[in-house]
């Protein structure tokens, strides 16, 4: 199975973290405020004359039975981890074990759920996809922790605490990297723990104490087991960040239970994570906890998703993925619980999957003089901004440390919905929701040409009576120069919206592409000794086309003018924006991307070579993104024409000219 670079991007999925904690992280130049991709289909290039029949220019498949399988699985060989959806729930069984008879490896069959994980070839899962029972197959995405002050008082916490309104009566979960179950912030406050974490031969280890890919007794979300310490550094601390601020002792939400659910596995892949091991969160573990959530005979009021995957500038309903997590968002909401999820660190004009569920709560966040974080995504999908800068909070040990992240943000708003539940319990969760946002600081910004207003949360407003306050203009923007300024509060990769995730989503362009969100990176500091805080990795303004020659010429260490920091920047953008690399083609690191760029041989190779270009273009700060979803639509068929792949080729390379 192929990983998707994601890097630990603020655990709460709002510290980007690689499939966790949403910390911002990664130098990388100046960005655009671009959004991350909506998920409209990009027109398709024209078809060719060899292939009329077909709109994207490929030879008649015939391995897709009625399109169930998701482009691109399987289709240079080797096998894929996918998540087999079911017509009902009574099928997993007989599905799942006809799967089996034919040598197909389940690895995970939840109960009562309409859906299994599989790990299979091309060949074998179109195979499966022949049953009428599957109605379709695609990749088990994994998801990264999002990046991770006096921010209580920023928001009138301490107003409403003053006033009686710790939270008490209420619960909110916390879906991330588990949590340190002695430590003294969560003293008698942890009222239910789970552990949702899936396993693969190819490195992915279960964090679950038992060692399974499922635990609900006991300390099933310690965040102190073996597997979650590398060198001794503590990988999972992402989790006990978030949740102290949601309703930890220094928290927003003092007197609230807390539900901790581990949803991360630990991915021992050193090309995947930059390091000997990182955390990322499938999908398949985030629905389950999700459910296990809904389930739960407890007073939630809000689960806290600080982590994140692909960018959208728009609503992701229509997709499957957003579809599938709406349904999940929506059986959560009708019991009267919010969803709260990271926007992300990627300087981008939207959000990174789930947050771009129309009925999820999307966070940005904000620094402590009340102006937008330099890396924060932003946009018309944010429902809110919160404090997300300098946070201090818990982490294992018995020790606290200051992350920087969407993640940060994100369980100020889960914190403060435990507050407006508990002083106005038999409000609709919806109504509460409505509430902070018409009574936040209202910012005001550009995004592409049009003014926005997303709320900054004030609790003293919605709780305590006192006036909405009034607008202030905001000009995010990380600095002119192609760089990042040293100076300015940075996110804490280990601290991301969620588990580890991917490094900060680079900005998408105009078009409405999804863009893969190795959705978030966490970086968080658990030494004793200071630890300065990672630059934000997000797009460049330098806007300057270079050639694949250029390109390889800045790949080649120490050869080029841009440092290799900014060119690692780029690579995990481009990883989080496209569905080739690396999914098809291992372009995570120097110099697999300079092979990529000097070795065009086959067909394949060279349109790999002109894609990598134009990706590296697109990060570097041109925008455009049409050609390149057209022509990955063609890299990703199982059988390509050579037309179609040579057109493909011609039709990139007149981009980067």
């Amino acid at each position: 199975m192929r990983f998707r670079p994601l890097i630990v991007s603020t655990i709460a999925l709002a510290l980007l973290p690689l499939s966790g904690p949403a910390y911002a992280q990664d130098p990388a130049p100046t960005p655009q405020p671009s959004v991350t991709q909506t998920p409209t289909e990009q027109p398709p290039p024209p078809p060719s004359t060899e292939t009329p029949s077909d709109p994207d220019g490929t030879e008649p498949d015939g391995t897709d039975p009625d399109g169930k399988v998701e482009d691109g699985l399987g289709v240079d060989g080797g096998t894929e981890r996918a998540i087999v959806e079911l017509t009902h729930p009574a099928e997993t069984a007989p599905v799942a074990t006809q799967a089996a008879a034919e040598s197909v490896d389940v690895v995970l069959q939840p109960q009562s759920q309409p859906f299994m994980v599989v790990e299979g070839t091309a060949e074998e899962l179109a195979r499966l996809a022949e049953d009428p029972r599957v109605a379709s197959i695609h990749r088990d995405r994994t998801y990264t922790p999002a990046e991770v002050a006096p921010s209580l008082s920023l928001i009138g916490a301490d107003k409403v605490h003053a006033a009686g309104n710790a939270g008490a009566g209420q619960v909110v979960a916390v879906l991330d990297t588990g949590i340190d179950v002695d430590h003294p912030w969560f003293k008698d406050r942890i009222v239910a723990q789970a552990c949702f974490s899936a396993t693969e031969d190819s490195g992915v280890e279960s964090l679950c104490p038992n060692g399974a890919n499922e635990q609900k007794d006991g300390d099933a979300a310690d965040a102190m087991t073996p597997k979650c310490l590398l060198d001794g550094v503590n990988l999972c601390d992402h989790g006990s960040h978030v949740a102290g601020i949601a309703a930890g002792t220094g928290g927003v939400a003092p007197g609230a239970g807390i539900v901790a659910v581990q949803v991360f596995s630990r991915l021992n892949d050193e090309a995947s994570c930059g390091e000997p091991a990182c955390l990322v969160a499938y999908e398949s573990s985030l629905r389950q906890a999700l459910d296990y959530v809904r389930d739960l005979n407890q007073p939630v009021a809000a689960v806290n998703m600080s982590l994140g995957g692909m960018l959208y500038d728009q609503s992701c309903d229509a997709t499957e993925e957003g579809a599938i997590f709406k349904e999940k968002i929506d059986a959560l909401l009708a019991k009267g619980i919010a969803t709260v999820v990271a926007a992300g660190n990627e300087y981008y004009e939207g959000t990174a999957h789930p947050a771009c569920v129309s009925t999820a709560v999307a966070v940005g966040a904000n620094d402590n003089s009340d102006t937008i974080a330099e890396w924060s995504n932003r946009g018309p999908l944010l429902d809110l901004f919160a404090p997300g800068v300098d946070i201090e909070s818990a982490v294992p040990d018995n020790t606290t440390v200051v992350y920087s992240g969407t993640s940060m943000a994100t369980p100020q708003v889960t914190g403060a919905l435990a507050l407006m539940k508990a002083a106005s319990p038999g409000k609709p969760m919806n109504e509460l929701i409505e509430t902070l946002k018409s009574t936040g600081r209202p910012y005001v910004y550009d995004v592409s040409g049009t003014q926005v207003t997303t709320p900054r949360l004030d609790l003293a407003a919605a709780l305590t009576g006192a006036a909405v306050q009034p607008p202030v203009t905001q000009t995010p923007s990380p600095g002119t120069d192609g760089t990042i300024d040293d100076t300015a509060p940075e996110p804490d990769p280990s601290d991301s919206s969620g588990p580890t995730p991917a490094p900060a989503d680079p900005e998408p362009s105009a078009s409405s592409t999804p863009v893969p969100l190795p959705t978030v990176t966490v970086t968080v500091t658990v030494t004793e000794t200071a630890k300065l805080p990672a630059a934000v990795c997000t797009r460049g303004t330098a806007a300057q086309k270079l050639t694949a020659k250029k390109w390889a010429v800045e790949l080649h260490r120490a050869s080029g003018t841009i440092a290799d920091e900014t060119l690692g920047c780029y690579l995990k953008l481009i990883g989080k924006s496209s569905k080739v690399f690396p999914e098809l083609t291992k372009a995570s690191s120097l110099g697999t991307a300079y092979r990529v760029l000097k070795s065009p041989q086959t067909r394949k190779a060279k349109l790999d070579s002109a894609l990598l270009t134009a990706w590296l273009n697109w990060a570097h700060g041109t925008n455009g993104t049409t050609a390149l979803a057209a022509a990955e639509k063609v890299r990703l068929s199982s059988k390509p024409s050579a037309a179609a792949l040579k057109k493909a080729t011609s039709n990139i390379l007149k981009t980067v000219k």
